[in-house]
């Protein structure tokens, strides 16, 4: 079974290509015009296993704010239609995930619900070059266009660089958990009997 979905998305702001291996080995291909969220979609492919390919372009001169929320629901439609029906996978995926003094939690439920709660703070400022609002934006994005219900809580830190870069490894290793198949186990973990 190949968990494995392309989304190919046009607007008059963007033009978005995306290829995604949920059962990936961690290799990125990223080519956004955004280095700083290329270098974090390249931890999260790592930490996660996901193969990822991206090819965007978009009108970066007026803000990266279209960009960075289009490459987010472009992920989001891959990572839903990559895990179909989601039968026998574990649902849940939880992580805490240190980056020198930063520390984050992550919680993930592939329920078919969207719902973020982005519990990120850090002071003002860019990082990388990038608003780090951008990243509630993409975030949000990738969670209700994907149909999942995330949680990501900084417990502390002070380095802006380090604090992302801890959101993007602790989703993606709380997503891998909730995403893994449990072994000769063909039903739904749920009551209902779907996941949607």
């Amino acid at each position: 079974m190949s968990r494995r979905a392309k989304v190919d998305r046009q607007t008059s702001e963007t033009e978005v290509y995306l290829d995604l291996n949920i059962d990936g080995s961690g290799k990125a291909e990223l080519k956004t015009g955004l280095p700083f969220l290329e270098h974090m979609l390249d931890l999260w492919c790592r930490h996660g296993f996901f193969d990822l390919t991206i090819k965007a372009q978009g009108d970066l001169e007026v803000d990266p704010h279209h960009l960075v929320e289009d490459i987010g629901i472009c992920l989001g439609r891959a990572w839903r239609e990559a895990l179909g029906e989601k039968r026998g996978i574990r649902r849940y995926g939880f992580t805490i995930t240190p980056m020198d003094e930063a520390l984050v939690t992550a919680a993930a439920d592939l329920s078919g619900r969207s719902w973020l709660h982005y519990g990120i703070k850090v002071a003002p400022g860019e990082v990388g070059a990038m608003d780090p609002e951008l990243f509630t934006v993409f975030w949000q994005a990738f969670v209700s266009e994907g149909r999942f219900n995330l949680h990501l809580v900084l417990n502390h830190g002070q380095n802006k660089h380090h604090i992302i870069e801890a959101v993007f490894k602790a989703a993606a290793r709380a997503l891998s958990e909730a995403a893994a198949l449990i072994k000769d186990y063909d039903e739904f973990l749920s009551t209902k009997g779907k996941l949607e």
